[in-house]
């Protein structure tokens, strides 16, 4: 049953590499995957010979001898517990979008088109990926990457030269979001799970995913795309910019940098924290809007293009990208179907008995610098939410020990390598219709020169540290 179990989880990783070939959405595979591997273990429940504790993150001692009732009853308690990991992580991304939205609705990132003045493309070059950086680490990598390839629309009328300019807020967004407990899903994800802390993560990763972004950039300043300067563009729905945008924005922003200070405050998940922050946002905005309250007024017609008769609130929770929500899901529940059965345990363990350390060891294992370096560059083939998934349920160093650290360096920089290896890359292809193989000619190896440059960084940092 163990071996059906690992053909299903491969085949809908098949599908969801091959999403753009198959022209099925990731989330179906991805649902369908989640939903057939625990369904094949409720079947198989009797017959399998080890589970895996995630509490605890060992395996069971005794499981094989329990009867049949006390191993339903385990697996409905992993199950629940999986789920309840799973939806700290999905409230947080759903807090965290609607505050975007909420900020978009008041137009209030036209304060940051506001600030860019030059012609000069290599100018803009620089100012786009030091805004894709710092932005990324605040709302992170994915946002960061939709506000400011829509800003790009605007300032830089050539579509050639927006793919360049595109390609490398990819690979600093995705930069930028490595350093950040809030800037990458995989970082919120390691973060919230205890892996990391803030000041660690900040400590062993903002000079390492600077040097992911600065090299990069600085190649691709010397190329013929980025010589010379921007054609004129004309200033247009400059009447549509909202007086409390620039409100709207300092508060939204700063509503969720307040999340990470929340946490260490409290002690409490941070989708409590990010729900705080959504609520004070949202209570200005409906001010602001000077509409009644409507997240939940039954029987009501709204009509979305006119913001002056509904609530931003309700438009904005309108907006949100369900189904990124749905595919994190169904893959993070299904990847804990094989973390429950020990078969991500057993292949941790394989890795470290099989593959020799090179280099500076690692703190406390002997998981290699290679192995953590092959994550990253897999990530750009595979989904890294996945792999930082399985890296939880695979490995059980304590807390801020430089593994996990190097694990979100690697998996959140790594994607940049291919257009689709990361959220940024998706919703970039989508919103500029990026071609995969021109993408692979003109920037992969941009970003695979930033991601060994800033891998190399780490290496250092972790010796002196």
């Amino acid at each position: 049953m163990e071996t059906l179990i690992i053909i299903v989880f491969a085949l809908g990783y098949l599908a969801i590499t091959l999403e753009h070939n198959l022209k099925i959405d990731k989330l179906i595979p991805a649902l369908i995957m989640m939903a057939v591997c625990w369904a094949l273990i409720a079947f198989g429940l009797d017959g399998f010979t080890q589970w895996f504790d995630s509490g605890k993150h060992a395996l069971l001692d005794n499981f094989g001898v329990l009867g049949h009732k006390e191993k339903l009853h385990l697996m409905e308690e992993t199950l629940l517990h999986h789920l309840g990991k799973t939806a700290e992580i999905l409230v947080f991304l759903l807090g965290a979008m609607t505050i975007v939205e909420i900020i978009d609705y008041f137009n209030g990132f036209a304060t940051i088109k506001s600030f860019v003045k030059t012609k000069s493309k290599k100018k803009i070059l620089w100012i786009f990926a030091f805004l894709a950086f710092i932005l990324s680490a605040i709302i992170d990598n994915l946002t960061a990457t939709i506000v400011l390839i829509s800003i790009l629309q605007k300032i830089v009328n050539r579509r050639e030269d927006r793919l360049w300019y595109a390609g490398l807020i990819i690979i600093a967004a995705n930069a930028g979001g490595a350093w950040s407990p809030i800037g990458d899903v995989t970082t919120t994800m390691l973060w919230i799970g205890n892996k990391v802390s803030t000041a660690k993560l900040i400590t062993y990763l903002l000079l390492p995913s600077l040097a992911c972004m600065l090299i990069p950039t600085f190649i691709a300043s010397f190329l013929p795309a980025f010589k010379g300067n921007l054609e004129d563009t004309e200033n247009e729905d400059e009447e549509n910019t909202s007086k409390f945008g620039p409100t709207m924005l300092a508060l939204g922003l700063g509503g969720i940098v307040f999340v990470p200070i929340f946490k260490v405050v409290t002690h409490l998940p941070p989708y409590v924290g990010m729900m705080l922050s959504l609520g004070i946002v949202a209570t200005f905005a409906e001010i602001y809007s000077g509409t009644k309250f409507s997240m939940s007024t039954p029987g009501e017609h709204h009509d979305h293009d006119t913001t002056g008769h509904h609530s931003p609130v309700h438009r904005s929770l309108s907006k949100i990208e369900m189904p990124s929500i749905l595919f994190f899901l169904g893959i993070l529940m299904a990847v804990a179907a094989l973390e429950s059965l020990g078969q991500l345990f057993n292949f941790a363990t394989l890795l470290k008995d099989t593959v020799p350390p090179i280099g500076t060891e690692l703190a406390g294992t002997a998981v290699s610098d290679l192995v953590v370096l092959l994550l990253g560059i897999g990530s750009a083939v595979i989904d890294n939410v996945p792999l930082v998934a399985a890296s939880l349920g695979m490995f059980a160093e304590p807390q801020d020990n430089p593994l996990w650290h190097f694990i979100a360096y690697s998996a959140g920089t790594g994607g940049s390598m291919l257009i689709i290896g990361s959220a940024a890359g998706v919703v970039a292809m989508g919103m500029e219709k990026i071609d995969f193989f021109w993408y692979l000619k003109k920037i992969s190896w941009l970003a695979l020169l930033g991601f060994l440059a800033g891998a190399i960084a780490f290496i250092a940092m972790r010796a002196i540290l």
